[in-house]
């Protein structure tokens, strides 16, 4: 800390410390509905099909299409049919779950409280009920609930974004998905140590980011159609904040899966309610509280209805795990694995036809599928007492680590029945007492048009505008078509610096062949050279205006500080080493969850004190603000275009991220300070800057990290000319952001020539 004081000059003694200025206004956020939702006419035949697909596909693709339009409109329909379930369930939600009490328009806390504790006693005294039925019905159990598990706090994946940030809740909210994702150590997530509790019972399960995960993990259509429900709320966050607060207290105030995986939860349900219980003081004295107490409270209702129902059914099949035939069991698993029987298995043939070529998607599937395969040779016992099949399981077997051992251990049980029961017709049991209303939810969804929707195409949008819409993604899915070409276009620009014949004043995305030191050199070369012995302290500070007016060039792209990584931290993005560093940069950025170093309060902080008042970017009036102007709107347009495909523009971002970190380290960030410091004004953001992104263990060294080790892992998986693939585009991201920065300060060359419009998009940058 002494190395930055002495550099920025600011003490304790400083009549300009970073101390002593009063922290910027508190943005009030509670959660709204911007007006419509707009959505392109093609979206809306793709979300219906999308919606025609089984329960399990319809989780997994919104669990894995998170750049989809069309999954966004069918998430939407989810949310709707699911939050309106006293509408089509026959009255069943206020006989098993009463309202609480709502008193005067406000949440009757005390009477909320004792509702989530009637209901958590309820469901312990049913996870203690199968716990004392053996270790089978336990496993049955923990199986059942496997995908909503490893789900985790999934509704939290974007809580924290442009259009939310800062707020207090939201700062709450992400402090708390912090601590779940192991405060940037994947393995101690607790996703990761309900994992591990579910391996350690003998069930494993494929990667989350796998297509076949949830066939795999969700079996029945009920626990699919919640992991569908609970993923769809988390690409609505904004506009679903009450809801999504209620059920985040719901959902820990219950405390099944860690309960069931017998772990000590990492946010407990004092915590969960003191988020809530925060909200609801917001909402005492808010306009719209009554409103929004009603969303939260009737969100509370249907998701803890929803799963007192789940875990109802998993009960009951538990309590029957050591009951039902062994045809029965047989039939679960193998409806677990078949997703997974590929093409090497094409020479075997059951009933006439390759095992690839069976479906086993319906009970009738399953039946006809087991008959045949208990007349098939691999089931004819050999003079050793066993059969090909159970030898193709055994150690060294070709399906050894196929099954678990409980698994096998029926398998071999079913095997030693077969000799008496080839024969009998084999006849299935419904899947769970619940299928039928899994029936009713799904018809539903299906039939419900989404709320407040318009079909139209987004075309003709100004700079302002287009910048509104980014901000509320959520309520413009119709926009991601612009921002990805935008972004394409940005980085297509930006190849023209591969070949430049000399480099940037700030940056070099000159390009080079790809090693981990080749890459090192190249990053200490640009801080060296570049960022730290160009630096002389200024001789002469700019007006007052002049600085004002510099602050102004940075600050649109300055509040959508990290941006470009607010979605690459998803549930479905957190099982690469590259993953858990990117979120841990965002999550520093957000302040951990501390709202008076969140950086986003940092910014509005500075421009209060250069007299500078803006609404929140998010609000429509910010269309019109009159402090920045219009040429300033490129460079954060990209920022955020580039933020919205974190699948797509992985590498891309990887890329970017870098030359984010790096920039401003140095002579321009000391710059910035003095000036404002002449003048009185607030270096917070600057300071705090110079400090967490320096290259010895700060961001700019963890973007290098993340990089080595994204193109390390590139290389382990595929092969060393992918790797190279790989690593051009990741150069490309840096490239895309350092042509941005160097508008103007390139030496003129036919290598770096583009179109002549391009100079357009050399402005507003971020610090």
């Amino acid at each position: 800390m002494t190395g930055l004081q002495q550099s920025t000059g600011i003490s304790s003694k400083s009549h300009t410390g970073v101390n002593d200025f009063q922290l910027a206004p508190v943005h009030r956020f509670l959660g709204c509905m911007i007006g419509q939702f707009h959505f392109s006419p093609a979206a809306q035949p793709l979300a219906e099909a999308l919606l025609a697909a089984e329960p399990p596909e319809i989780a997994a693709s919104v669990l894995n299409e998170c750049e989809s339009e069309a999954m966004l409109l069918a998430a939407k329909q989810i949310l709707d049919a699911t939050l309106n379930l006293a509408e089509w369930d026959d009255g069943v939600l206020e006989a098993i779950i009463p309202a609480p009490v709502l008193r005067g328009g406000r949440v009757d806390r005390e009477a909320l409280w004792r509702w989530l504790e009637e209901h958590r006693r309820a469901a312990a005294a049913a996870l203690d009920g199968v716990a004392d039925l053996g270790t089978a019905a336990t496993h049955d159990l923990l199986r059942g609930r496997a995908a909503l598990s490893l789900l985790g706090d999934c509704w939290l994946d974007t809580v924290s974004q442009p259009a939310t940030q800062p707020g207090v809740i939201v700062n709450i909210l992400f402090g708390q998905r912090w601590l779940l994702l192991g405060e940037g150590c994947l393995t101690r997530s607790c996703v990761a140590m309900r994992r591990r509790a579910l391996e350690a019972a003998g069930i494993f399960l494929p990667p989350i980011s796998d297509p076949g995960f949830l066939r795999a993990a969700a079996a029945d259509a009920m626990t699919s159609l919640q992991a569908a429900f609970l993923l769809s709320l988390s690409r609505y966050p904004a506009t679903y904040l009450p809801e999504l607060v209620g059920i985040h207290a719901a959902s820990h105030a219950l405390g099944i899966d860690d309960r069931v995986a017998g772990l000590a939860p990492i946010v407990t349900r004092e915590a969960a309610w003191e988020a809530l219980d925060t909200y609801l003081d917001a909402l005492d004295d808010d306009p719209a509280g009554e409103t929004l107490s009603r969303r939260l409270v009737d969100a509370m209702r249907v998701f803890v209805c929803q799963e007192r129902r789940q875990l109802a059914m998993l009960v009951e099949r538990a309590g029957q795990s050591t009951d039902r035939p062994l045809d029965q069991q047989v039939a679960e698993i193998i409806r677990r694995h078949a997703p997974f029987a590929g093409k090497q298995h094409r020479r075997v043939r059951i009933g006439g036809k390759p095992l690839s070529e069976r479906l086993v998607e319906t009970d009738q599937d399953l039946a006809s599928f087991l008959q045949d395969f208990k007349r098939s040779g691999y089931l004819l016992a050999d003079a050793k007492g066993s059969c090909r099949f159970l030898d193709a399981i055994k150690f060294r077997g070709p399906m050894f680590g196929i099954f678990s051992e409980q698994e096998a251990s029926v398998l071999k049980s079913w095997f030693q029945s077969v000799a008496q029961t080839r024969d009998e017709p084999v006849v299935l049991e419904p899947q769970g007492q619940d299928e039928p209303v899994a029936r009713l939810w799904l018809d539903n969804i299906r039939k419900r048009r989404p709320r407040d929707t318009v079909f139209e195409s987004a075309t003709g949008l100004d700079d302002r505008t287009l910048f509104y819409r980014l901000v509320n993604i959520e309520n413009f899915a119709n926009t991601l078509s612009v921002a990805l070409e935008r972004a394409r276009a940005g980085l297509s620009r930006a190849e023209a610096l591969f070949n430049a014949e000399a480099a940037g004043q700030h940056t070099d995305a000159r390009f080079f062949e790809y090693s981990p030191d080749a890459l090192e050199a190249r990053i200490e070369s640009i801080y060296w050279k570049k960022l730290v012995d160009p630096y002389a302290p200024l001789g002469e500070i700019p007006s007052r205006d002049e600085v004002v007016f510099g602050q102004k060039y940075y600050a649109l792209g300055n509040m959508v500080d990290g941006a470009w990584a607010y979605r690459s931290s998803g549930t479905r993005c957190v099982e690469r080493i590259a993953d858990t560093a990117l979120f841990a940069i965002y999550a520093d950025e957000m302040g951990l969850g501390d709202l008076e170093k969140n950086h986003i309060t940092l910014i509005y902080r500075v421009l209060e004190s250069l007299g500078i008042d803006l609404p929140h970017i998010r609000e429509e009036t910010f269309i019109d603000q009159d402090e920045i102007p219009d040429e300033f709107y490129t460079f954060p347009l990209n920022q955020l275009s580039i933020g919205l495909f974190p699948n797509r523009l992985y590498p891309e971002i990887l890329g970017y991220n870098l030359g984010v970190e790096m920039f401003g380290l140095g002579e321009l960030r000391l710059h910035e300070i003095q000036k404002l410091k002449h003048w009185g004004f607030d270096p917070i953001y600057e300071a705090v800057h110079l400090s967490i992104d320096n290259l010895s263990a700060g961001h700019a060294r963890q973007a290098l990290t993340m990089i080595q080790d994204h193109l390390a892992e590139t290389e382990r998986r595929y092969d060393a000319d992918t790797c190279a693939v790989e690593w051009r585009r990741v150069w490309n991201g840096y490239a895309s952001f350092a042509y941005f920065v160097e508008g103007g300060t390139l030496e003129s060359s036919p290598s770096v020539t583009t179109d002549d419009d391009a100079g357009a998009d050399h402005c507003a940058l971020t610090l």
